[in-house]
């Protein structure tokens, strides 16, 4: 085997003459691309990826319009329609409907709205933009008057009605423009294998997840964290890494791959640079809210560290089929526990690789641990995975093993909390334990397809083509399949 990594002279992979999958269903649209196959002058293939996600997320969009005509109330159709999103619920709940600060500590303010904001402060930054942008769209309100109107009240009145419609839209809208921004960052994180992106473009997690929570606002940070590293721009790596975590904890993550990474290549100073430049973006991002509300910038830390095993985590499979309750405690110190040996084993795999490994393939691991043994699994949480996923395993097959199984889950919790497959004569609800066991059995079968690539470098896509091939791209067989000495497809 030889390699082709870091030659960005040769011409991009094409998927039909890289991926069996795509070889195999290629003949429906005229068959492989062939060797003197030539390029559109303006459907360059970030073009055609950036097209793609902008279908895909429209699609997910559409969805979601079932919960939309029915206004998101508390109606049984965002599960039966499997379209439920946190967006609207927390228009009024958070204070948003009257453009209240969500760190602000005045007694007034926490009197009325006594749920603060529960997520880190870039979620809590861009919503209360977004609820701004909401109130400039419909012409700035009299807030005054709803001061004197109850949270009842509110939620019940039609003109607030409207703007949590509003209030969604102009939120998805962003949500958007990061999947854009993500996709056009994965085209550029293997120079070679731009196509590799059409794994996120075209996901089935980023059409049914992505409206769920604002999980897209750290996705995009991964995935250009993913591209500054692949350009060896340490600080922009570890801005993008603050600017992530400051949105969702797992970003965080990604400094135990580079500190494997540039640790076996002696590069300290680059991460300390990115470490650097990555706590000191964090800090200046959480500085207003910590400033201007101590307490309500700590509900964050307090309401996940007294948190119970919550739906999708294998805590509570365990504590269903055992007819038992942990404790938080107990819950904590055990997830932590596990979280720290399955880090320690990824180290280690890391180490002792026969090559460096890629930054995208120990963060999917590190995260994989994390989500496992962690205490809540909601349904979204597979978009922390998915640019991380793709760019570890730019292999059809694979993914859509792996989000078939999340699929699976997406439609079991929806019809759980609905309660349309519960036993005909009540017990244990068999069908949701097998969802969750089924989700972490293809996250599983992912993880160890990756640890083989790590451990194998000659099954890495990205890293090696076949020896004695003459160009940049090859007949569909997996490595390890070709006969030595011999040119793929030679007579």
């Amino acid at each position: 085997m030889v390699t082709d990594e870091g030659d960005d002279r040769r011409p991009a992979v094409r998927p039909t003459a890289d991926d069996p999958f795509v070889a195999a269903l290629s003949p429906s649209v005229g068959g492989p691309a062939g060797e003197h196959a030539g390029r559109h002058p303006w459907w360059t293939p970030v073009r055609v990826i950036l097209a793609m996600t902008a279908v895909c997320f429209a699609l997910g969009m559409v969805q979601k319009a079932p919960c939309y005509d029915a206004q998101w109330t508390n109606s049984q159709s965002r599960y039966s329609e499997m379209c439920y999103s946190d967006l609207p619920y927390l228009y009024v709940g958070r204070g948003f409907a009257e453009l209240e600060w969500p760190y602000s500590d005045s007694i007034y303010v926490r009197d009325r709205y006594p749920d603060v904001m529960e997520y880190p402060v870039g979620i809590s930054y861009y919503a209360y933009a977004a609820a701004y942008v909401t109130h400039w769209l419909e012409g700035s309100p009299d807030l005054a008057a709803r001061g004197a109107m109850s949270q009842g009240q509110l939620y019940a009145d039609h003109e607030v009605l409207r703007e949590t419609l509003l209030f969604t839209a102009v939120n998805s809208v962003g949500f958007g423009i990061c999947a854009l921004l993500a996709a056009w960052a994965l085209t550029g994180v293997n120079r070679r294998r731009p196509w590799d992106a059409a794994l996120f473009a075209l996901s089935p997690v980023l059409l049914f997840e992505g409206l769920i929570n604002w999980d897209l606002l750290a996705v995009a940070c991964v995935a250009g964290a993913l591209w500054a590293q692949a350009r060896d721009r340490p600080a922009l790596t570890g801005v993008l890494i603050g600017l992530g975590t400051a949105v969702k904890l797992y970003p965080l993550f990604l400094l135990g791959g580079l500190l494997v990474i540039w640790g076996r290549e002696r590069r300290w100073r680059d991460l300390a640079t990115a470490i650097g430049t990555g706590l000191l973006t964090w800090a200046l991002v959480n500085a207003p809210a910590y400033l201007s509300g101590h307490h309500e910038w700590s509900v964050f830390w307090t309401f996940n560290k007294y948190r119970d095993a919550d739906l999708g985590s294998a805590w509570l499979v365990i504590e269903h089929m055992a007819g038992t309750t942990y404790t938080h405690h107990t819950i904590n110190l055990w997830s932590w526990i596990l979280f720290g040996l399955w880090c320690v084993g990824v180290a280690v795999l890391g180490v002792r690789a026969p090559r460096t490994p890629r930054l995208a393939q120990l963060g999917f691991l590190v995260v994989v641990g994390f989500l496992l043994v962690n205490k809540v699994y909601s349904p979204q949480y597979a978009l922390w995975l998915l640019p991380l996923a793709v760019m570890a395993r730019p292999r059809w097959r694979d993914q859509l093993i792996w989000q078939a199984g999340e699929i699976y889950y997406f439609a079991s919790v929806w019809w759980y909390l609905g309660t349309y497959l519960n036993p005909s004569g009540g017990g244990d609800p068999g069908f949701y334990w097998l969802a969750v066991g089924i989700r972490c059995a293809a996250q599983l079968y992912l993880a160890v397809i990756v640890v083989r690539d790590i451990l194998m470098p000659e099954y890495d896509v990205v890293r090696t083509r076949p020896a004695g091939a003459r160009h940049s791209f090859w007949p569909p067989t997996e490595p390890g399949r070709l006969t030595l000495g011999r040119a793929p497809g030679g007579g």
